[in-house]
């Protein structure tokens, strides 16, 4: 009978916890509401709720309640570290009965006179959220009931933050990524443009990208690049690796060597990321482009006339792999007029059914010299058709039109 009141009780305690309104409203007004009913409803002095941060392995006051100076001053504590830390290190529920600086981090807490404390981790699935904890200034005995009540609540505060926060990674990408792909091709005498970008249907927006810049003496830069991974993680490093290789590209005319000095930037300032890159330099005369590839894919070049076929150019080593690679090669392409030069990343030619070596024979075979919106479309076509791309994908065909006006 006992157990049947405990949960009957329980279930009360959740509903006037979690109950309407607070459904409705957004997760910052939720949250604030959410925590004023914990107080209320559990008879506390304050109730909190951490975030964690990944990057930085710590958790931020993101909510409160009873002491508001915890969002407001930015209280971090590192995980493993103080009270709120344990519980998340360990993922478990922790009760304190005695809070001072030997128990725990933030000094607002002891400062404030609390003598109880009670968190618990905040989980959506196995993935760590943050941590909801309250406080009591008068000495509590926190128990099973307590901490069952407290557990459901972070359950359903977990995945209200998760959801969140996944909606705000994949605005934030796709701002990022819109921001960083040319917004229009640029109009370059003797060369014309065509190009695609295509989030994964199951992966999402990436670190695809594609980038033409002008540089001194009538050259065109031209960058086809796939940072490993998804999400805005994955475009954040995207931009930085993209900024950089435009800087190194007006200190140097070699591709090899810009390329060269990208690996040691992702090296040093990027651990763990990884990059295939593909970056060529086009001449004033438009007649070759000097290219070297960091991992990446070969480009499909195909003359009037003739079927396409792979670039024959040695791959180095993908951007931020190794450290000390042997010096970046490079192979110069000649551009006959009217012939297409077609780039792109692996989205296009990888499936889970076949062979990425068969992926880039059927690409070769859909490539033609023609115009190169044109070419994009039939590439798109062939390759994409009518099932959604499983990574997402990146193209840039560019067409040599002529002698440049001036030549």
């Amino acid at each position: 009978m006992s157990r049947s009141l405990d949960a009957q009780n329980r279930l009360q305690q959740l509903e006037a916890i979690l109950g309407a309104p607070a459904a409705h409203l957004g997760l910052a007004e939720m949250l604030a509401e959410t925590l004023r009913r914990l107080r209320e409803v559990l008879e506390v002095d304050t109730a909190t709720v951490l975030r964690y941060q990944h990057s930085g392995r710590q958790l931020v006051a993101f909510a409160a309640a009873g002491i508001e100076e915890e969002v407001h001053q930015g209280v971090r504590v590192p995980v493993g570290s103080g009270f709120a830390g344990r519980v998340a290190l360990e993922r478990a529920p922790v009760i304190l009965d005695h809070v001072d600086d030997t128990t725990v981090v933030n000094s607002l807490l002891w400062e404030r006179g609390l003598h109880s404390m009670l968190g618990v981790p905040m989980l959506a699935g196995s993935e760590l959220v943050g941590v909801l904890h309250i406080g009591s200034e008068a000495l509590r005995q926190f128990g099973e009931p307590e901490v069952a009540t407290m557990q459901l609540v972070a359950d359903r505060l977990a995945m209200a933050i998760h959801l969140e926060a996944q909606e705000e990674n994949r605005t934030a990408t796709m701002a990022l990524q819109r921001s960083l792909l040319p917004s229009s091709l640029p109009a370059v005498s003797g060369l014309d443009f065509g190009a695609r970008y295509v989030p994964g249907a199951e992966t999402g927006l990436g670190g695809d990208w594609y980038d033409l810049f002008s540089l001194p003496g009538d050259r065109l830069g031209v960058v086809m690049g796939d940072v490993s991974g998804h999400g805005l993680d994955a475009a954040v490093i995207m931009g930085r690796l993209r900024s950089a290789l435009r800087a190194y590209a007006l200190d140097s005319e070699s591709p090899a060597e810009v390329l060269a000095k990208l690996d040691r930037k992702a090296n040093h300032f990027e651990h763990g990321a990884m990059a295939t890159v593909a970056y060529g330099i086009i001449g004033p005369d438009r007649e070759a482009l000097t290219l070297s590839l960091a991992g990446h894919l070969p480009p499909v070049l195909a003359r009037p006339g003739e079927a396409g076929e792979l670039i024959d150019s040695p791959p180095d080593p993908p951007i931020g792999l190794t450290i000390g690679v042997p010096e970046r090669r490079t192979t110069v392409i000649e551009l006959p007029e009217e012939a297409v030069l077609v780039f792109y990343t692996d989205g296009l030619v990888e499936r889970r059914d076949r062979p990425v070596d068969v992926g880039m024979e059927q690409l070769a075979d859909a490539v033609y010299a023609g115009e190169p919106e044109r070419v994009c479309a039939q590439v798109m076509a062939a390759m994409i058709g009518n099932r959604p791309a499983q990574d997402d994908v990146a193209l840039l065909a560019l067409r040599r039109h002529g002698v440049p006006a001036g030549a």
